[in-house]
């Protein structure tokens, strides 16, 4: 393993992408975990070795992968801050492997049960780590598509998950639904390999080594420039300011439920909040449970709802493209609010559809899936993945990522524990229950949630700082933005000064000029002196 500042020839451009890569990888497993069992579970030879499970017992096998996934995120809170993001990233692998080799090699449930949960355990610990080490060796710019394309490959995964399992359906057998289950272990073998060679991010390193040095040489590697360039000197500077205002308290975990001059408590509250929405959003109905929709609600054979879903998860990655556009010119905030109404009206037109029955309905409950998982992936599938590593400040951003996560897997275990009864007892109700939880997401978002497109991670930071706040009058207030935080309309500034800062530094052939937290520090005691 090279050590913390990577493969010297490695940098620029080509380390990035090798960077993303990696962490894209870690949200390839997500998905083709999330699609891979939605083949096995209607595979009868998978059903007769398990004991012929009823359905409650199979949603218990299914959903014990997010109890895992819970307790990993919860580990990589306490490990991945030590032990730093590279390492985290490799030891969550090492945990994925050995659960898909019990998933493969089970011979009951017991054996399936344990192989479930330690691949929850890798899939937690890893997609905890992977969006914090994205964002941290990512320009402002560029970290809203960068992690968009998490998105596409997570969606790449199911896919693969889908497609495989369709394959193999033509092969009886234990094969049918052991090959895919074992599959997934290519690509952990190559986040291994490949992480081994790279760099950590230099946040960390700044912030836990006694000298920035290493830190600041892998910034400049990142960036392609000389250590003692000028972009290369005011980003140091902006991480170290960060870093010097959040180092004020002792870090703890009780930091992350106080204020600290910073409001972590509420960033911490809206990471978690984001996370445990994009669950209750529904989306697991599709995910998990579309070939038993199409097989049992919609009447389908086995082979074709495999091969419906299959094309549904075409449609779901090619949809997820555009996400890489709207992520940062529509921004978080305006995708959070508008697709999550777009869900609660879809999911009112499905469960109009289910309890209509009639073939013609069926066909329009198949078109509502599909136009589901496109209002899903364009405002909640890689925002809610992208905000939290924004939102929290640096001394919490594992801790609170971490945790975070672990709010999505506890959704994802609640929502698939009940959705298998909820189907089977209540029948098209279920998706009523879902749109009223889109409903209130929509609220929420509108009322607490501030936008961070465009804005660098330090720079997102100011909004929080009591320092650097300043009111608004409220007669300037329109009343029915009284009931939002103070924090969204301070946001909507600074987003708009960076992007004007940007356009006016394109128009004057500059390049790309991010907001920088130190030169808003110095307006700001310019503005007191002259006060």
């Amino acid at each position: 393993m090279s050590d913390k500042t990577g493969l010297p020839w490695l940098k620029g451009k080509p380390l990035v992408t090798t960077i993303t890569s990696v962490c894209a990888g870690a949200f390839l497993l997500f998905g083709y975990d999330q699609g891979v069992m939605s083949g096995v579970v209607i595979s009868e030879f998978w059903l007769r070795q398990m004991g012929n499970p009823s359905t409650v017992m199979v949603g218990t096998i299914t959903a014990l992968y997010d109890v895992g996934a819970v307790f990993g995120a919860i580990l990589a809170a306490i490990t991945a801050e030590r032990i730093g993001r590279k390492r985290a990233l490799i030891f969550g692998c090492v945990l994925l492997i050995i659960g898909s080799v019990l998933m493969g090699a089970a011979m009951e449930r017991i054996m399936m049960m344990f192989g479930r949960v330690f691949t929850g355990l890798g899939i937690g610990y890893i997609t905890s780590v992977a969006p914090v080490y994205q964002s941290e060796v990512c320009k402002p710019t560029q970290r809203g598509w960068m992690l968009g394309c998490h998105l596409s490959t997570l969606l790449l995964g199911l896919l693969l998950a889908y497609w495989i399992n369709y394959a193999f359906y033509f092969h009886p057998g234990s094969l049918q639904w052991r090959f895919p289950l074992l599959f997934q272990i290519v690509f952990a073998i190559y986040i291994i390999v490949v992480t081994s060679f790279l760099p950590d991010t230099p946040r960390w390193l700044i912030f836990h080594e006694s000298t920035p040095d290493r830190g600041v040489l892998v910034l400049s590697k990142l960036r392609n420039k000389p250590v003692e360039h000028q972009e290369i000197q005011k980003e140091k500077d902006d991480i170290m300011y960060s870093i010097s205002v959040e180092s004020e308290a002792q870090g703890s975990w009780s930091d992350l439920f106080k204020d600290g001059g910073y409001s972590g408590h509420k960033r911490f509250a809206l990471a978690v909040g984001i996370q445990f929405m994009q669950q209750t959003s529904g989306i697991n109905i599709v995910s998990y449970y579309a070939p038993t929709i199409f097989q049992d609600i919609l009447g389908m054979s086995q082979e074709r709802a495999l091969f419906v879903g299959g094309f549904l998860q075409v449609w779901y990655i090619c949809a997820s493209f555009l996400t890489w556009y709207l992520i940062e010119v529509v921004g978080r905030r305006r995708l959070f609010v508008s697709m999550a109404l777009g869900m609660a009206v879809v999911l009112i037109a499905e469960a109009i559809c289910v309890q209509n029955g009639s073939s013609s309905a069926g066909i329009a409950a198949v078109a509502f899936v599909f136009l589901f998982e496109g209002c899903f992936t364009w405002g909640w599938m890689a925002p809610s993945w992208v905000y939290p590593a924004e939102i929290l400040p640096l001394k919490l951003r594992a801790k609170g990522t971490a945790l975070a996560a672990a709010a999505d897997y506890l959704g994802n275990f609640v929502v698939v524990e009940i959705t298998p009864p909820a189907l089977k007892n209540i029948g098209y109700k279920t998706y009523i229950i879902f749109a009223v939880f889109n409903l209130v997401t929509a609220a929420v978002c509108w009322t607490f949630y501030p936008e961070t497109a465009g804005l660098s991670l330090e720079a997102i930071d100011t909004l929080f700082i009591k320092d650097n706040r300043s009111a608004t009058p409220a007669a300037s207030v329109p009343w029915y933005r009284k009931f939002q935080w103070d924090v969204i309309a301070r946001s909507k500034i600074l987003v708009a000064e960076a992007r004007q800062e940007r356009r006016l530094a394109r128009q004057a052939g500059r390049g790309d000029v991010e907001v920088s937290e130190l030169k808003m520090n110095e307006e700001h005691v310019e503005k007191s002196s002259s006060g």
